[in-house]
């Protein structure tokens, strides 16, 4: 079985991989996943020193077996987007597999939100999406091959207090997402939104009345997403929601 997937993910070797939240609790387990499979690495988030680090890291794993490209910017800022849109173009210049990791969980009444928040929480969870989606899609048209990976959450499927902007935003990820799948697979582009309950990570730490080590480990969402993501004939798995075993 287990050469079997590592024939299966040959489909990975060389492909060029955009993803943001790189440093992030599943974003870096995504990224080692990607990184084994020989994947060249386009990575971003808001903090230089962690990037550089992990680059470090997969540079001591992996060697020159992969290709591997950072910049650190804040995604609630065009600015800082369409750099980073620059520097992609100028390193790694195509994208075959985008992962929009970033995201942010805000725990807040409805009296207590205000407009600030509402524009931070539907920048990072569904603005940048868009806007790389847009940008980089172009290339996948262009080779007739992709994958649009937008991590998603089980609260895109109900509604809780104190977490209505993070749940509308990542209601509007889902839509996004459904929509992307019917527009872009006449182009043999697969898009992906993933909905995991709660991690074990630290935004995971954030969510009330609920035992923390009943979580989902982040390293098998990672691995799980690598798997759904390397079929290439006919099905597809466009939309999934991870759900744990004891929730209490």
């Amino acid at each position: 079985m287990r050469r079997l997937n590592a024939m299966r993910y040959e489909i990975f070797k060389n492909k060029n991989c955009f993803i943001t939240g790189a440093t992030g609790g599943l974003g870096k387990q995504i990224v080692l996943e990607m990184a084994k499979n020989k994947c060249n690495l386009f990575l971003t988030s808001t903090n230089s020193t962690k990037l550089r680090k992990l680059k470090e890291e997969l540079e001591s794993l992996y060697g020159k077996n992969i290709n591997i490209f950072y910049e650190s910017g804040d995604l609630n800022k065009i600015h800082d987007v369409n750099n980073i849109i620059r520097i992609v173009r100028e390193n790694i210049y195509s994208i075959d597999i985008l992962i929009n990791c970033v995201g942010i969980f805000m725990v807040k009444s409805l009296s207590e939100s205000n407009l600030k928040d509402f524009e931070i929480c539907f920048n990072l969870n569904i603005r940048a999406a868009f806007i790389f989606c847009k940008e980089f899609s172009q290339d996948m048209i262009e080779n007739r091959w992709g994958r649009i990976i937008n991590i998603g959450s089980s609260s895109a499927y109900g509604g809780y207090k104190k977490a209505s902007l993070y749940c509308a935003s990542k209601h509007a990820l889902l839509g996004f997402s459904r929509s992307l799948h019917d527009e872009l697979r006449r182009y043999n582009i697969r898009t992906f939104c993933i909905s995991p309950r709660g991690l074990k990570t630290k935004m995971g730490k954030l969510i009330k009345n609920q035992k923390f080590d009943t979580l989902i480990d982040p390293k098998e969402v990672a691995e799980y997403i690598i798997f759904i993501s390397s079929f290439d004939d006919e099905m597809i798995s466009e939309e999934v929601r991870l759900n744990r075993m004891v929730i209490e």
